[in-house]
Order: C-alpha cells, then structure tokens, then sequence
C-alpha cells in the first residue's frame, strides 16, 4: 500500500505474474476496498488471488520503531504476519525500508548462527551479474558478520543465476593483501579458510568486469556505492541525451544509432534487477524499490518465487553448520 506509485501497480504486476506462474498464489494485503476496485477492473475473477484486509500504512516517514509497534494492522506487519504464522511462503513489498527491516526481524527472527540481516540484490555486469550485500542494513560491521554475509550471499546467488560455486569477493581500497581495515583482513582470513569460493579483495573500479559473482561489503560503504551506481548510469543518460539532440545532425546519428541505444537501455533497465532480499532472516522478505513500475515489481515477486522453490533460508542454515564443523 505504500509503493510511491500505488496499489494499482501490485495488482497489475499480481496479474502478470499470476499468468506466468501457474502453480503460485498470491494474497494482496492492504485496504480491501481500493484492493478489489483495482483488481475487479485489471484482473477480474481470479481464484488464485485473494486480498486480505488491513487498517493501516506504514508511512514513507513513519520512523521503524513506530510503525512496529504503533501500526500493528499496518498492510506491512499482516504480510510479515503471514509468512510467520505459515500462510504465505514469502512476503514482498515496496514500503519503508527501514520499518520492513525491523519488523521483519521482530516477527521472523534471526536464523539461527546468523546475528544480523543484510540486504542484497542483483547487479548488471560484464558476462552476467553479481549479486552485493549488505546495502544499507547494517552501517558497521564485524568480520563475523563479513563472512555470514558472504555465506548468505554465495546462497543466494547460486539459486537466483544458478552459477554452482560463486566467486566471492570482498570490496577493499586495493586488491592486495596489504591493503584495508584489520576487520576486512580478518574477514579475507574467515572467508578464505570456509568452503565459499572466494577470489579475494575486489576494487570499486571493477565491481563489474565480471572478477565476482557475490561482493561483500559493510551495509555504509554498499549504500554509497550502489547510489553512486544509480547516480553514474543517470548522468551518462543525461550527457548521451545532450549529445544526441544538440542539432540536426546529432538527432540523425541518434537515429542511426537507436537500435544500439535500445539494446544498451534493456541491458541496464534497473527494473530487471528490482527485488532485494532481506537475507538472513527466518523467512523470506523481498523489498521492492518503492518507485517500482509493475514490471518492476512483478520482476521482485519473481525473486521471491525463486526463492521460496530453492528454500533459500533452510539452505543457509545448512552452510552455516557446514562450515561451524
């Protein structure tokens, strides 16, 4: 209910992926009466889709601590409600990151042998992708935690690209071993003693060659660095569209050039990558970038499927007694 563009956007995606998966069925939760007006005109009599009532929105600007213990029928705490009471096998949104942390965390728990969440997604690269966490859950970190999210992360990546053995990497300032905190060289040491199949320290200069297939960072330095993403791709947008319509002739040659352009724009659509995971958690929690379009968001539910057929969390349960042995 709280997605920038509105309800109608979930239902629209709700339907996309209802005609897709054909074995799935989805619950929406929020206000019923705006639910099923949007639903009765874009999908119409569905008995694989229903809607279960709540009284309330967690607000873009309703601080975590409020909206969990304030806004208890929130559409939010219900969903998360459902996936904890067995109801729903995963639950996704694209409200308050914040708020959906914590309350994630109060009613699902931790698994056990992992002390904090971490947000992760997926990432355009040189070949394929690569998947990063933490993103913003976490601003400081310990080596323990670098090396559970490198677990987690080596998880996640195989069931979502179905790459067998990921490459991890650490982000550092340099790629040798030299270089970095005494908590990112403590966790080169973990991560390069467990069974993950880490390459080593990896420079922001190449997080996409393709070196890595899972980058692990503390959620400060993954928060800037993937703004800083979002910031590049915009102003390489805005100088190509200054170059292509400075006159006439630059509009031929943006002509000429279009179908390159067209190909260049799908390969970096961020909708194609939208849906992160809420890794850690004894459940499965995937936030949806709040400004998401339905494709968008029916490409998050998609995640959460993935997800829920590859028991993400029981399998990063099982690597973690793995590699406690």
């Amino acid at each position: 209910m709280s997605g920038d563009l509105g309800a109608e956007v979930v239902v629209r995606a709700a339907h996309k992926a209802l005609s897709e998966h054909t074995n799935i069925k989805l619950l929406l939760v929020g206000d019923r009466e705006e639910l099923q007006g949007h639903v009765t005109r874009i999908i119409g009599d569905e008995q694989r889709l229903s809607i279960v009532h709540a009284s309330e929105v967690v607000e873009m600007s309703d601080s975590p601590v409020d909206a969990m213990r304030k806004k208890k029928d929130s559409s939010m705490r219900v969903a998360i409600d459902l996936v904890k009471d067995g109801k729903a096998a995963a639950c996704v949104s694209a409200g308050n990151t914040g708020a959906l942390m914590a309350t994630a965390k109060f009613v699902l728990k931790m698994l056990p042998g992992i002390d904090r969440p971490a947000i992760i997604t997926e990432l355009p690269a040189k070949g394929g992708t690569l998947h990063m966490l933490d993103l913003g859950a976490n601003t400081s970190c310990t080596a323990e935690h670098l090396f559970q999210f490198a677990v987690m992360g080596s998880i996640v990546t195989h069931d979502i690209t179905g790459i067998e053995n990921p490459r991890v990497a650490l982000l550092n300032i340099g790629a040798e071993d030299t270089k970095g905190s005494g908590t990112v060289k403590d966790a080169a040491t973990m991560i390069g003693n467990s069974t993950l199949n880490y390459v080593g320290f990896i420079e922001g200069s190449e997080l996409f060659s393709g070196k890595a297939d899972v980058v692990v960072t503390d959620g400060f330095t993954g928060n800037v660095a993937l703004k800083t993403m979002e910031g590049t791709v915009g102003l390489a947008a805005h100088y190509l569209k200054r170059a292509f319509t400075r006159n006439a002739f630059a509009k031929l040659q943006a002509l000429l050039a279009r179908p390159v352009l067209k190909h260049l724009s799908g390969r970096m659509d961020p909708r194609k990558y939208n849906g992160a995971t809420l890794v850690g958690l004894n459940g499965i929690v995937i936030k949806s970038h709040g400004s998401a379009d339905s494709f968008a968001f029916e490409h998050a539910i998609h995640t959460a499927i993935v997800e829920v057929r590859n028991q993400v969390p029981q399998q990063i349960g099982k690597l973690l007694q793995q590699e406690a042995a």
